[in-house]
């Protein structure tokens, strides 16, 4: 009985000991995020600036969820089994198979929860992609090596003939688009030249932009819900100064949009427009660099 009881004692001391390590690794683990919001957005991006980022993230975060919520209940049954039916004797355990029961429930539970999941990511999805939404401004996005340029549509009328006035970016100045809030905004998207891609963060989208007539994109966003300067970047390798193709989404108010809109109708550049609403002239979420790209204009 001695030598039983002394066997136990230590078995029980490993056990305390790993399961302080676990409990010590979970709080490591979560108190190493930068701070409760980032910890709880579960890696996805924050900072979403359109509806159809604040629909992503709460799918993201219902999934992660969902996610947790499967582990724990599958990490828990493999804990109560090896505790449960761990060896106690030579005599083996009661064997159980066959169970119609137990296999209809693992079955039909991972089909259910697929098929939810499902469902809400083609609503998200469709929602995101839908180009046959109106839009009350519309801007055509030319991607080019190494820059962008974007010509402001009429409203109701094609690219080709309803540019009502243009940004283009240089080796000097990084273009800044202007887009006003509460409106939504169509982005038609075409490159001259090799495969581009349309990115700002704070939308959490982004879409390729192809060469050929043929293959040109778009999407819409609702509306832009805030204010402010937003860094804007190609994401697909396209050559030797792909580091350097940025631009600015610069969102202000409809009131200050129409002004600016008038301000380039009267022949200003984008930045004296820009310094005649009271904003500032140049980009302030990116820099120039040293290259020797040139600028060009593809209205000509």
């Amino acid at each position: 009985m001695v030598a039983r009881g002394s066997d136990v004692r230590p078995r029980a001391g490993r056990r305390v000991r790993l399961a302080g390590l676990g409990v010590a690794a979970t709080l490591l683990t979560l108190l190493t995020g930068c701070d409760i919001d980032r910890a709880f957005s579960f890696g996805f991006p924050q900072g979403g600036i359109t509806p159809q980022a604040n629909r992503m993230y709460d799918l993201w975060i219902g999934a992660v969820i969902a996610a947790l919520a499967v582990g724990v209940f599958v990490w828990a049954l493999i804990f109560w089994c090896i505790f449960r039916y761990r060896k106690r004797g030579e005599e083996l355990p009661v064997q159980t198979r066959y169970n119609m029961p137990m296999e209809i429930l693992y079955t039909v539970t991972p089909v259910l929860i697929v098929s939810v999941l499902f469902f809400y990511t083609a609503l998200v999805q469709t929602d995101v992609t839908d180009t046959d939404k109106p839009a009350d401004i519309t801007v055509e996005v030319v991607a080019f090596k190494w820059n962008w340029q974007f010509n402001y549509v009429e409203p109701g009328t094609q690219s080709d003939n309803g540019t009502v006035v243009s940004t283009t970016g240089s080796s000097d100045v990084i273009p800044v688009l202007v887009l006003p809030t509460g409106q939504p905004v169509r982005f038609e998207l075409s490159s001259n030249d090799v495969i581009h891609s349309f990115w700002v963060p704070q939308l959490i989208f982004k879409r390729d932009v192809f060469p050929g007539e043929q293959a040109k994109t778009e999407f819409v966003v609702d509306e832009l819900q805030q204010e402010g300067a937003y860094v804007g970047r190609c994401a697909e390798l396209c050559g030797a100064y792909h580091a350097m193709m940025n631009f600015e989404l610069r969102v202000v108010s409809p009131e200050k949009y129409e002004r600016f809109i008038a301000q380039m109708q009267a022949g200003r550049s984008t930045q004296e427009a820009l310094s005649a609403i009271g904003e500032e002239p140049y980009a302030v979420t990116t820099d120039v660099f040293d290259t020797r790209r040139e600028a060009q204009n593809f209205n000509n």
